[in-house]
């Protein structure tokens, strides 16, 4: 009984910790300069790109409906998304370049937009 409760408030301490630090994340991305900032693909999802800046550890989205050059299929298995007419592929652990489109503080997203 003791082992559960410490538990849940270990883990309750740890989303704490997770949401706090995605929220001065995405308040510092606010205020950052409208430049591009490599980063790395970490997720792939049939909904977006996650992408960690390297140079600030930030992560955002990129939307497939936003990236407008072309169709993309989201493909599980190797965890990538393939354009239909230009193949053009995002791969997880790809290295890219973005650009900060928006911010919502209140649901802690930074969206992006490749550059």
């Amino acid at each position: 009984m003791k082992c559960t409760h410490s538990s849940e408030r270990e883990k309750r301490a740890s989303d704490a910790e997770r949401a706090s630090i995605k929220y001065k994340q995405v308040e510092y991305m606010s205020l950052a300069e409208d430049r591009p900032y490599p980063g790395i693909i970490t997720g792939v999802t049939e909904w977006g790109v996650y992408v960690e800046m390297t140079e600030t550890k930030c992560e955002g989205m990129v939307r497939v409906a936003d990236m407008d050059d072309d169709f993309y299929d989201f493909d599980e298995k190797n965890m990538r998304l393939i354009g239909r007419k230009n193949k053009k592929m995002y791969t997880l652990g790809d290295a890219v370049t973005v650009r900060v489109t928006a911010t919502d503080i209140n649901r802690r997203t930074i969206d992006l937009e490749f550059d």
